[in-house]
Formats: structure tokens, C-alpha cells, sequence
């Protein structure tokens, strides 16, 4: 901790950092840190995952005066999600100094938001179109906003922000302190720097090559309404002797180790609000073997070293690839073969081809298994048990007079099927797929016809729209159908099986520049 030390921070902020987990600065955080506490701009060319949250977040948050209850900062995000994320990590480490943080977004009810305004925060992270409808009805108010992030500046661009990003500038005092950070540096971004910074200090950071152990990597492609039916079907065909199940949020861990215990699994939750003495527990039942499934977050995983960790599955799909490397090296360790399993909603595509990309390497897809082969598997294990207790079991008294009234009236084969019903049926009979009945929309046999809200108009081409549904939806280009592109709207088909893919995947997305939406089509006017 020195080398943070040696940064002269708030002993709070400091504080927050350990608490965090974090060691010694990366590189961003070693060169973009002190710049900040001096007051200079600076453009940080970094990815996520180098950690520029808190490279910028942490001479933020040591700058704040939490005596005064007004907005002192300013980030902007592109979506809802980083939104959110950027939000939680200031919280946490802000949290010792007491330094208000509030995430505003579309999609959250904003009055909710506007009375959290009204009691008092110190920062605020929001995307741009939200601040801007807060800024215009006056209940955010940026006269004392000292220091402005811009968060993933590219793409905000790509999302077509650049307008409101330069609306939401015009109500910031004209001294104060702009950080920008950016993947890569267009020409619009570039300008963005010109017109609103004074000298900043450029600093670029690669992550350097990011390398995934060798163990057995695989993905399934689910759907976000059926995720935990998902998982319990990977688990109940799988032979899982110890696993740890990512999530991305506390509560998100909360309430899957909860689900997963009151459908009988053997699991626990561990995060970073939890007392030492909780996380004793849970880490001393899963080392013994009581607990089968740990549920846990990146942060409350760091530092797990079980050498019988049979599988890693990332319940929610890792924020970047180091993450990634960091979750999956949990488990294949001492010689040991490993299984690294990720749960892919549609919407989640574009992130696994990115996290692919940098560990130079391709997880190999799997099919969900059915809810046929999940009952034979169990029903093999099922077999084991009964047989393994006939060879080992005393018989019990109680049970053998039951047996023996019963088989005088009833066939002795039916008195047992009867007995494993009432004690097993759950086990065959849980769960369904999560299915979605589009109607009758018009299409060719065993396809869906889809209706797109634009067409022409935005300049849409069949191939863009081909390429989009693959990628996005993760399906083959050539099972696209029939398309039909005219002035504002565009008819697309596309086989049954892959439909509820694709309406996860594109509604409300992009393609080629354009906001879209997509819904089920109405039949065809046959007269």
C-alpha cells in the first residue's frame, strides 16, 4: 500500500481504497492520479479493465468536501449499465469518507431520482440524455461542479451522444477540471478535446496481452427470462464436485444463492457487505465441502485459492477480458482439468466476441440440455444412490412395517414407483423452457416474420441487416429469410428456434447508426 500511500490521499479515501482490494496502483491510476489531485485535464486512451474507474475516481472523490451538500462532480457514461458500475465503485470507495454518489439514467422512474437530487450529492454519474431532462427542469444543478468525466468517450460518439454531450457542457462553471477517457481517439473526439480542454496531459495505457489458462472454456447462449432455469439445467448435467457462480452485483448474488438454496442446492453467498465472521463462514463450509456452489462477486473472489474447484461459471457475463482470466483461473489449478462454463444472454454477444478477441482464443458453444436429458441424468443418479443404499442401509423398522402393510393391498412395483414419486417428482417435473409465443406473424413455415420500426429512411441495406442479426443474435447468417426493406419499416424472417434470440437481441439496439425496434409481425393480409 505505500505506492498509494505516496499519492498524499484523504486517509478515508485511502481507507476505501484497501477495502476495495487494491494493492498497488496500475498504470493508469500510477500516471492519471496525481495529475488529477493537480488540477490538470487529462485525455486517459485506455480500455476497460486498466482500471481507470478508479484512476480517475479516486482524485475525485479525495477532492470532494462532504461538508457541503452540493454536486462537486460530474460523469458521464453511454449506457445505463457503466452508468451503475462507475456509481458503485466511487460508493465503495468513497464510502469511509461518506461521499454521496447517485447513478441517473433513462428507464428509472425520475422522480425517484429528482428526490434523491434534493437531499444532497456529491457526485453524479449519468448518461447523457438523462442529465441533459434533469439540467432543463433545473433539479440538478452543475454551478459547482469542479470536475467533469467524460467515461468511454467513443462510444458515446458511436451512440450518437456528441449533441448532447455538448448541451450538458454549456451548464458547467467555465473553471473546471475535464477528464476524458476513450478506447481509441476519432476525429470527433479529438475535436470534442480541442474545443473544451486547457493543455491536458495525454496519457495511454495498453493492457498489454491478456492470456486465459488452459482449461476447457465453453458458452451458452440463454435467454434473459429463462437464465435461472438455465443454470439449473447446466448444473443437474453437470458433475460439479466444488463451483464458483459470478455474478456481477451483491444482490444479484443475494438472490441467487438464495434461489439456488430453496431449490435444494448446495450454495452460499459471499460479497463485500457481508461481516468477516459471515464470510468465515461460508469460506470455511465451502473449503470443507459443505457448500458445493460459492456465489460470489469479483471483488469478494479475490484471494479464493480451493484447490478442488471443478467449475468456474460466470452467471453474469465478466466486464472485460481481465476479469474474465481472473474468474476462469479459479479453478483447473494443481494439475487439476478445469471448466469454465458463461452464460450469454443475446444482448451479450457483442462483450464475448470482445472478451474472444483478447484472450486470443474462442469459447466453445454449447446447446442447453434439455429438460429430457436433464431427467435421464438424474435419473442415472438417482439409480446410484437407491442402489448404494440397498448394499449399505440397515432397514429401518418403521419403513419395512410400511412396506409390509402396503404390499398385502398393492402390487409390491407400484408400492415403490408411488414411494420414489412422492419423494422425487420435483426433481423430473421443475422448471419449463422460457418460451415466447409470437403468434401467427405471416411468416413461411417453421419461420417468424419480425417488423423493424425503420427502413430506407435509415439508409438500411439486407446485408447490414443480415450482419447485425448474426452477430448480435449469435445465429448463423445464412438462416436468415426472406427481408423486406421499404420507407420507414423493414420485414425480416428468421427460423423459430432462433426468434426469441433475436427479438432479446435487437429490441431497442442499433444498426447502422440508427435506434431500432423490432417486434412480432402481424399476419399477412391473405384476401
Amino acid at each position: 500500500m505505500t505506492q498509494f500511500d505516496s499519492f498524499q490521499l484523504d486517509p478515508l479515501i485511502l481507507k476505501g481504497v484497501r477495502e476495495m482490494g487494491f494493492e498497488e496502483p496500475s498504470p493508469i491510476q500510477e500516471e492519471c492520479i496525481p495529475a488529477v489531485l493537480r488540477g490538470e485535464d487529462v485525455i486517459g486512451q485506455a480500455q476497460t479493465g486498466t482500471g481507470k474507474t478508479a484512476a480517475f475516481g479516486i482524485p475525485l472523490l479525495d477532492h470532494v468536501d462532504t461538508s457541503r451538500r452540493q454536486v462537486q462532480a460530474v460523469a458521464l457514461a453511454p449506457t445505463r449499465e457503466l452508468a451503475i458500475q462507475v456509481s458503485e465503485e466511487l460508493r465503495k470507495i468513497g464510502r469511509s469518507k461518506r461521499v454521496s454518489t447517485l447513478p441517473i439514467y433513462g428507464g428509472q422512474s425520475i422522480g425517484r431520482q429528482i428526490k434523491a437530487l434534493k437531499q444532497g450529492v456529491h457526485v453524479v454519474i449519468g448518461t447523457p440524455g438523462r442529465m441533459l431532462d434533469h439540467l432543463r427542469r433545473g433539479t440538478l444543478n452543475l454551478d459547482e461542479v469542479e470536475i467533469f468525466v467524460l467515461d468511454e468517450a467513443d462510444e458515446m460518439l458511436d451512440m450518437g451522444f456528441i449533441d448532447d454531450i455538448e448541451a450538458v457542457m454549456k451548464f458547467l462553471p467555465e473553471h473546471r477540471q475535464l477528464l476524458l477517457f476513450s478506447a481509441t481517439m476519432p476525429p470527433g473526439i479529438r475535436r470534442l478535446a480541442q474545443k473544451y480542454m486547457n493543455r491536458p496531459k495525454y496519457i495511454t495505457v495498453s493492457r498489454g496481452e491478456v492470456t486465459a489458462p488452459v482449461i476447457e472454456q465453453v458458452y451458452y447462449k440463454i435467454l434473459e427470462n429463462g437464465k435461472l432455469e438455465s443454470l439449473c439445467r447446466i448444473l443437474d448435467s453437470e458433475d460439479v464436485a466444488q463451483g464458483i457462480v459470478f455474478c456481477r452485483t451483491k444482490k444479484g448474488v443475494d438472490d441467487l444463492s438464495e434461489a439456488l438454496q430453496a431449490r435444494g442446492y448446495l450454495s452460499g453467498g459471499l460479497h463485500g457487505d457481508l461481516a468477516q465472521q459471515q464470510r468465515d463462514r461460508v469460506m470455511n463450509a465451502f473449503r470443507h465441502g459443505d457448500i458445493e456452489l460459492l456465489v460470489a462477486t469479483d471483488v469478494a473472489a479475490r484471494g479464493i485459492d480451493v484447490g478442488t474447484i471443478s467449475h468456474v461459471i460466470n452467471y453474469d457475463i465478466p466486464q472485460d477480458a481481465e476479469s474474465y482470466v481472473h474468474r476462469i483461473g479459479r479453478t483447473g489449478r494443481a494439475g487439476r482439468t478445469g471448466l469454465a462454463l458463461t452464460l450469454v444472454t443475446p444482448r451479450e454477444m457483442k462483450q464475448l466476441r470482445s472478451i474472444e478477441q483478447e484472450i486470443h482464443g474462442h469459447l466453445t458453444p454449447r446447446e442447453l440440455p434439455t429438460l429430457e436429458e436433464v431427467a435421464e441424468r438424474q435419473q442415472k443418479v438417482l439409480i446410484e444412490q437407491l442402489e448404494e443404499t440397498l448394499n449399505t442401509s440397515e432397514a429401518m423398522p418403521l419403513f419395512e412395517e410400511m412396506v409390509k402393510d402396503l404390499t398385502e393391498d398393492h402390487d409390491p412395483t407400484k408400492v415403490a414407483i408411488a414411494a420414489l414419486h412422492l419423494a422425487f417428482a420435483d426433481r423430473f417435473t421443475a422448471g419449463h423452457d422460457a418460451v415466447y409465443d409470437f403468434g401467427e406473424t405471416g411468416a413461411s413455415p417453421g419461420m417468424v416474420r419480425f417488423f423493424i420500426n425503420v427502413g430506407r429512411n435509415a439508409d438500411i441495406k439486407p446485408k447490414e441487416l443480415v450482419k447485425a442479426i448474426a452477430e448480435q443474435a449469435g445465429i448463423n447468417a445464412k438462416n436468415v429469410g426472406r427481408i423486406n426493406i421499404y420507407d420507414r419499416f423493414s420485414f425480416v424472417e428468421v427460423p423459430e428456434e432462433a426468434a426469441p434470440f433475436v427479438f432479446e437481441a435487437l429490441r431497442q439496439t442499433k444498426i447502422n447508426g440508427a435506434r431500432v425496434n423490432l417486434e412480432p409481425a402481424r399476419p399477412r393480409n391473405r384476401s
